[in-house]
Formats: structure tokens, C-alpha cells, sequence
């Protein structure tokens, strides 16, 4: 496996685990009713660190859906090289350090962390292309 491809699957795992961590966390702190819900209302009483912990899944999410075709578009068109696989462990690395920064609300560290993650895609997007 490419090492752009292990990245993606690291991405993947880390994404996972912030569902399960803000999915155990809801439960605790909401109960069972509303995450079992169809979630038609506002979530009733969410704490500060609760509502973090949900942008962050959503912001992962977002980091999702553009690296997974950036490192597919590399990958197949036989494009894969240092400078990717540098921007792709660079992605997964931001993306780590983007968790902690977001839940203590580290301003502007959180940004700057999120505009290392975005430059690294847009990276693996022009080494496609070049």
C-alpha cells in the first residue's frame, strides 16, 4: 500500500474514533433519548465541550470528503511520490493536533492547525495535476 493510502486508513481511524468518543459523550451527558432520536429538535442542554467535540466530527467530515479523492486522484494516475506522501502524513498530523486545539478552544492555533491541513490537500490535488 502506498504511503498515501495508509494516511487515508489512519484518517479513516481517526475519524472513526471521534464518532465513538462524541457518540459515548452525548450518551453520558444527554442520555439515551435524544441520540436515539430522529434529532428533529436542538440537542436539549449540550455543553460547551459536548457541542465542540460535534463540529469537530462534522469539521472531519469535510477533511474527509476532499483528501479520500486527492489521495485516490495521486494514487491512480501513478503520481505518488515524496511531496505527496509528505502532504499526506502532513494532513493526518493536522488533523491529530486539530482535535485538541478545537476542544480547549485554542484560538488561533485551531485555524492555523486547519489551514495546514487544507494546504496539504490542495498539495496533493496540484501534484495530480503537474
Amino acid at each position: 500500500m502506498t504511503p498515501e493510502l495508509t494516511t487515508l486508513a489512519l484518517a479513516l481511524l481517526l475519524h472513526l474514533g471521534l464518532m465513538v468518543a462524541y457518540s459515548i459523550n452525548a450518551n453520558r451527558e444527554l442520555g439515551t433519548r435524544y441520540p436515539l432520536s430522529p434529532r428533529d429538535e436542538a440537542a436539549p442542554g449540550m455543553s460547551v465541550l459536548l457541542g465542540r467535540l460535534q463540529r469537530t466530527v462534522n469539521n472531519s467530515f469535510e477533511g474527509l470528503i476532499l483528501f479520500t479523492p486527492a489521495v485516490l486522484i495521486v494514487v491512480l494516475s501513478g503520481q505518488a511520490d515524496q511531496v505527496t506522501a509528505g502532504a499526506a502524513v502532513c494532513f493526518v498530523i493536522a488533523r491529530i493536533l486539530y482535535i485538541p486545539a478545537y476542544l480547549m478552544g485554542l484560538v488561533p492555533w485551531r485555524s492555523l492547525v486547519w489551514g495546514f491541513s487544507f494546504f496539504a490537500i490542495l498539495t496533493l490535488v496540484i501534484a495530480a495535476l503537474i
